[in-house]
């Protein structure tokens, strides 16, 4: 189908100024501009001043609106929604303080950060707008597609001429000073917006994109901070309104803060309670809860299938079952032109907290601690039992610095009565590195401490063997050691370790892993475990779960008893 741009052009000024205006004042003003509907300084110019929804899709039509010759989605109505809300911002000065929370994926930072920076500056509306990036890298390639859109753009260059020059004004990598005489500055969120100016103008519009990153939420002491710098640059970094006579002749600093919720408490979390702010949130998925949903009817099917092992590519037979029942499988979705109803359940198969994360900005279950209850008992009972299977676990830590993992040790016993005890585990800052021949001469320790250990693990990520080799070493050449048969793997860890903690967590919490009361460091950090992405250290938690899971596994064979003949007869 022949696609006729100037006459979509047409259609579109005409149909947003009959918004604007009524139908019969946009009849008089196409027909008093007919010369100069799309020129410098003509109609489309003066309209997109006072619609930001004009200008997104005329001017930036090649971003917004699906064409021939480009691969825009068709917009949902949330994007209108964000384009009215920008409006009653910056048009109507209803409010100057926004926190705007949606998907990963929505379109939110073309919105808000590039489309409005862009109608700011291309009416010299904002002197001064500063935009802050998660990194220094978000905040370089946000720069350079605002340039992109000054010095490419034909429609923008047609309307306004040319707004960039090189050779007068500052353009770099991370600010554009157009010949209006605006400016706008980008900064990763590990820089303060307090005191940031250019010429006399405090930034008259802010914004923050992504400014949490996960470092940022592992701990409560980490959430504060970022949410209490925020708070306190906040303060300092705009200006406040001026009245004049009763009358406002200068809007305030307009800060928006765009993410997603990353936590419970993280800082998009917090900013939510702050009545100062407006807010919008919405998600992926438009049902109250996705668990039911992914896990009930036709899609807990597919889940059975897409998990299925004996199926040389489940996926594909999953997706055969889904297209298959497709109808009733469907469910609302926020951007139905981004998102279908398979991917999305993909994608929560694969890791359903990143999805509450970023698709559904749901935390409510985020930063809960995993383990409940801890069941202990003394040293002295734990070796009252009858132990079948003994292993030594180690995890070296796999940095040097001074908040590194911590070097985790631990001997554990499967007993007869089915239960599992860590009889030892220990968690030791020992640079390995450093110290090699220290960490070494520990494992032998312990290895001696527990002469019933048959198996050593050691996690083959840190050293690549050259630890393992070692000690197989060592043990030939001890003579106690050398007479038992310990057999040592070495293996890499590739699975995730959130899934292999989850194993555990039941075990754990029915008291069917049992602790030395001894260890209180150690069992105190798999209290503390809420998540890898939300847990300082997690080194305790995982060890216990490699340990849980390899005594399974592992096979003891029994040394051959010899009866005395005599006692036959």
């Amino acid at each position: 189908m022949h696609y006729d741009e100037a006459s979509e052009n047409r259609k579109l000024l005409y149909k947003y100024l009959k918004k604007q205006y009524g139908d019969e004042k946009a009849k008089d003003l196409v027909k008093q501009y007919k010369d100069h509907l799309f020129d410098y300084h003509g109609l489309a110019w003066a309209l997109g001043k006072r619609s930001i929804e004009f200008f997104c899709l005329y001017f930036l039509q090649n971003t917004f609106v699906p064409k021939p010759n480009n691969t825009a989605r068709k917009l949902a109505p949330v994007h209108y929604e964000l384009w009215q809300e920008a409006e009653k911002m910056f048009l109507k000065d209803e409010y100057d303080k926004l926190e705007l929370i949606l998907p990963r994926g929505s379109a939110k930072t073309t919105i808000f950060d590039f489309a409005i920076s862009v109608w700011l500056h291309s009416y010299g509306i904002s002197p001064y707008t500063l935009v802050c990036g998660k990194t220094e890298q978000d905040a370089i390639e946000f720069i350079a597609v605002t340039k992109q859109a000054f010095t490419e753009n034909e429609y923008i260059k047609k309307a306004f001429g040319e707004l960039i020059d090189e050779k007068r004004f500052t353009v770099n990598k991370l600010e554009i000073e157009l010949v209006n005489r605006t400016k706008i500055q980008a900064i990763s969120s590990t820089s303060s917006i307090r005191g940031k100016k250019y010429g006399n103008y405090r930034p008259a519009v802010v914004i923050a994109d992504d400014y949490q990153g996960k470092s940022d939420i592992i701990t409560e002491e980490a959430r504060e901070k970022k949410y209490r710098t925020w708070m306190d640059d906040a303060k300092f970094a705009g200006d406040e309104a001026v009245y004049r006579d009763g009358k406002k002749i200068k809007m305030a600093t307009k800060f928006i803060v765009l993410g997603t919720i990353l936590h419970r408490d993280c800082f998009m979390s917090r900013l939510l309670l702050n009545k100062e702010y407006k807010h919008i949130l919405r998600r992926a998925v438009l049902v109250d809860d996705v668990e039911e949903l992914f896990n009930s009817g036709p899609w807990a099917e597919f889940k059975k299938i897409y998990f299925d092992d004996s199926l040389q590519d489940s996926e594909a037979v999953a997706r055969e079952f889904y297209f298959q029942h497709e109808k009733q499988m469907q469910f609302p979705v926020l951007w139905p032109d981004k998102w279908n109803c398979c991917d999305l359940a993909i994608n929560y198969y694969n890791d359903s907290i990143s999805f509450k994360q970023e698709l559904q900005n749901d935390a409510s279950k985020i930063g809960e601690k995993w383990f409940k209850s801890i069941r202990v008992q003394t040293p002295e009972e734990i070796e009252k039992h009858n132990f079948i299977k003994t292993m030594l676990c180690v995890d070296p830590a796999s940095t040097a610095g001074a908040s590194s993992d911590y070097c985790a040790f631990l001997v554990g016993s499967l007993a007869d009565n089915g239960f599992k005890y860590c009889r030892k585990a220990e968690l030791v800052k020992i640079n390995a590195r450093k110290d090699f021949d220290k960490y070494l001469n520990y494992i032998i320790e312990l290895l001696k401490d527990f002469e019933d250990i048959t198996h050593l693990y050691i996690e083959k990520n840190t050293f690549n063997g050259a630890d393992a080799n070692r000690i197989e070493n060592m043990i030939a050449a001890d003579f106690m050691l050398s007479h038992r048969d310990i057999k040592i793997m070495n293996e890499m860890q590739k699975k995730n370790k959130d899934d292999k903690i989850a194993t555990i967590v039941s075990d754990v919490n029915n008291g069917a892993i049992i602790f030395n009361s001894d260890d209180k460091e150690f069992i105190e950090q798999i209290k503390e475990f809420a998540g890898q992405d939300y847990t300082l250290h997690d080194d305790a938690a995982d060890i216990t779960a490699e340990f849980a899971n390899r005594i399974e596994q592992i096979e003891v064979i029994k040394p051959l008893k010899f009866f005395d003949r005599k006692l036959l007869f």
